[in-house]
């Protein structure tokens, strides 16, 4: 196993040339090799050589010893680590300056063994490649690894350089951020806790979304409204952007940036770029710029090529980043990025169950290959979780390594894998941390293989059941076809009987490792967004069991299940539940699931248990303090869904699963807290995930709904099918609506 990724690149013995022989580093605990230094070494290889001189400690027993190589003799036997005079002597036709900061030399010539890289990360790297591929170790975690005992330890002759495609790379996960598992990994990112003696990271000033934190509106919107975006007519502060065609602004905002330069001239890089919402300017001077740009980005690229003239004048090596993002992801027509900018393109609006290369994510296809023909840099913000929901099962495993191919085919210099960093317990995040890591130094590495390694190196005997769990789930996803957003809650491509299978998997890799503690702990941790998937989808699973006339494979007490599921998940230090939501925050949304139901409506009773289903507040889909479950003596079981009237986001849904496929009779039962006589109470709808596009939407005025009191809203009769959902959103207007509040949904089944 250990030499299985190393080999295939490597010249062995008598391949090439004279004949090469094995050596022998260690034999039964004792060593005649020299770990050899530069007398110039930087501080990253002499780290390099005290990590290389302590795993070959604990793999063998050996002593072996630190020295300059002035201090060594030529013909000794001797691991030289870093770029010294010696081993360039050795590498005449290394070309030295290609490997950059990160690129690596494993080579064995005579008696020497060589590892080094580029200054000031490669060596470090040289070090853990060879003691990972060649050696036998592995670090699973920034905790747990696993440390061969090798008291004879003999190596082929080896020849490798390896340049990695990407410069920047992270995998944004909790775990992986921490020192010095980053470095093991490779990862080199803005968020990495690398310190200089580990080689240090990239750093971003600024990170993202830098308009506001530049110039912030309550210093300079009183005195220059002019600088911020015109929507309908008026120059506005909020949810807006900057107007990116004045040059007075662009002068101030560009005086701000080189302050932040000179306080770390170090970064190498400063974030120049949109906020995270829409309210791009429409002022005449703008829309002319996008009109003629045939896109939005076309205005944002002019700007930040102007601030990055007057950056590169003091410091010409730095890069200025700007992202492509939402409504500027598509390329301008005319306007090509300068050599010292770099585009950030994000992924956001894809579905990740299939490649992005796929027909079903064309335009971005299309949009990476227009800013790949532009872009001189070119960087990649993926998405590889579910913001919405950290602890359920995501299946795109699949399509992590072609991603990342795809994007270096497009000339990518760098990948942020974004990954759910505030959770800790989510659906096999070590295992996606370690694959990406991997990946990301190598894209061309066979990810069954990776994947297979990881599984048998981190779960023992339980691998083969935990191999066929993330089958299964992938299986489901690719079989459905299903559009799975970064923000989705659906999870309806998988089938009850799916989960019964996942059921009987864990119980399995359970009971192989019930003997071993740390191993039964692991499972146990996997097995979270399983369990949690029963409760959420606890209801809808009955009566999909029932309509299949099948015993139902759920918790009998689900009451029970949700306590235990808590309680396990706080055990393991969950952390956020979801993007910004806290696990602690999520308790008593989840506890009240299972609290009973209120009367039936007045269309549904004495109908047949069959005929009608009643979706209560406490099944909704809610968005943090967007909307939230409160007391309220007017709704049917004294809850309701209460959305404040200050926002427009559909912050109250419910997902169509499989059980609810059919024509049914859709009503929604809402009641608005109005402040105005006249205007909009609310709007509802239902929206086909996986087709994009609306099934239907109806708004409310406050002329008709706005008294306060419950009204029941004929949606009318719908042909529902998976990856539906029902949406609620209020008005956006905290001066006319005070807050929304949704009671039930419920549906009546058409016959005929």
């Amino acid at each position: 196993m250990s030499l299985s990724r190393i080999l295939p690149t490597c010249l062995l013995a008598g391949a090439l040339g004279p004949r090469v022989w094995a050596l022998t580093l260690a034999e039964q605990g004792r060593t005649g090799y020299t770990i050899v230094i530069p007398s110039e070494a930087i501080e990253p290889e002499r780290t390099a050589a005290g990590e290389l001189k302590e795993y070959l400690q604990k793999v063998t027993g050996a002593q072996f010893r630190i020295r300059t190589e002035s201090e060594v003799p030529n013909g000794a036997r001797q691991i030289l680590v870093g770029p010294s005079r010696r081993l360039k002597k050795l590498t005449q036709k290394t070309d030295w300056t290609s490997l950059g900061h990160d690129g690596i030399v494993i080579k064995t010539v005579g008696k020497k063994l060589l590892l080094a890289g580029g200054r000031p990360r490669g060596t470090l790297y040289a070090v853990y490649t060879f003691l990972e591929e060649v050696v036998g170790c592995r670090w699973w975690t920034s905790t747990e690894d696993y440390i061969p005992k090798k008291p004879t330890l003999t190596i082929p002759a080896l020849d490798k350089t390896h340049v990695p495609p990407l410069r920047y790379r992270e995998a944004f996960y909790r775990d992986a951020f921490r020192s010095p598992f980053a470095v093991r990994m490779k990862t080199n990112g803005h968020f990495e806790q690398i310190p200089p003696e580990y080689g240090g990271h990239y750093n971003i000033l600024g990170w993202c979304h830098t308009f506001y934190q530049l110039l912030p509106p309550d210093k300079y919107f009183s005195q220059h409204p002019d600088w911020y975006s015109e929507i309908n007519g008026n120059r506005v502060p909020e949810g807006a952007q900057l107007c990116l065609t004045n040059e007075e602004m662009r002068k101030e905002l560009t005086r701000q940036a080189l302050e932040w330069i000179r306080k770390s001239p170090d970064a190498g890089m400063i974030s120049i770029a949109q906020n995270d919402c829409g309210g791009r300017c429409q002022c005449a001077k703008c829309a002319a710029v996008e009109k003629e740009e045939g896109a939005p980005s076309g205005p944002l690229i002019h700007f930040v090529n102007a601030v990055a003239t007057d950056i590169e004048k003091e410091y010409p090596d730095f890069l200025v980043e700007t992202l492509a993002y939402q409504y500027t992801r598509q390329a301008p027509l005319r306007v090509k990025p300068r050599a010292n900018v770099v585009v950030r393109l994000c992924t956001i609006e894809c579905s990740f169950a299939q490649p992005l290369s796929s027909d079903q994510n064309a335009k971005f296809r299309d949009d990476i290959k227009a800013w790949s023909a532009v872009a001189p840099n070119l960087y990649i913000w993926d998405y590889v979780t579910d913001f919405a929901n950290y602890l359920q099962p995501h299946p795109n495993l699949r399509v992590l390594a072609p991603n990342l191919r795809f994007f270096v085919e497009h000339h990518a210099i760098g990948v942020f894998e974004q990954g759910d960093a505030g959770c800790a317990a989510g659906d096999f995040v070590r295992l996606r941390a370690w694959l990406l890591a991997h990946l990301l130094w190598d894209p061309s590495l066979d990810e069954k293989a990776l994947l297979k390694e990881f599984l048998e190196g981190y779960y023992g005997p339980a691998a083969p059941f935990m191999s066929a769990y993330l089958d299964l789930v992938n299986d489901a996803a690719e079989r459905a076809t299903a559009y799975v957003s970064c923000f989705t809650l659906d999870t309806s491509y998988l089938r009850v009987e799916d989960l019964q299978q996942a059921r009987a998997l864990f119980d399995q890799a359970a009971a192989t490792v019930k003997d071993d503690p740390v191993l039964s702990q692991r499972v146990r941790r996997e097995r979270l967004p399983l369990d949690h998937l029963w409760l959420t989808r606890y209801f809808s699973l009955k009566r999909l069991a029932r309509s299949k006339g099948l015993p139902f494979p759920g918790p009998q007490n689900p009451v029970e299940a949700c306590e235990e599921f808590l309680r396990v998940a706080k055990e393991f230090n969950v952390g956020n539940y979801n993007e910004g939501q806290s696990f602690e925050s999520y308790e008593p949304t989840l506890r009240s699931r299972f609290r009973p139901a209120g009367p039936p409506p007045e269309q549904c009773q004495g109908l047949p248990e069959d005929d009608w289903v009643d979706l209560q507040d406490n099944q909704f889909t809610l968005y943090g303090a967007l909307s939230q479950i409160v007391d309220d003596l007017q709704a049917s079981d004294g809850k309701a869904a209460r959305m404040p009237g200050n926002h427009i986001e559909w912050a109250t849904q419910y997902p169509i699963d499989s059980d609810l496929e059919g024509k049914w009779h859709c009503y929604v039962v809402v009641r608005c807290e109005a402040k105005a006589q006249h205007g909009n109470a609310f709007t509802c709808g239902i929206w086909d995930a996986n087709q994009r596009l609306g099934v239907m939407q109806r708004t409310e005025a406050i002329e008709t709904a706005g008294d306060g009191k419950y009204h029941t809203v004929d949606l009318g009769v719908r042909d529902l099918k998976s990856g539906m959902y029902f949406w609620l959103a209020p008005p956006g207007d905290a001066a006319s609506v005070t807050a929304v509040y949704t009671d039930r949904i419920f549906l009546i089944r058409e016959k005929g």
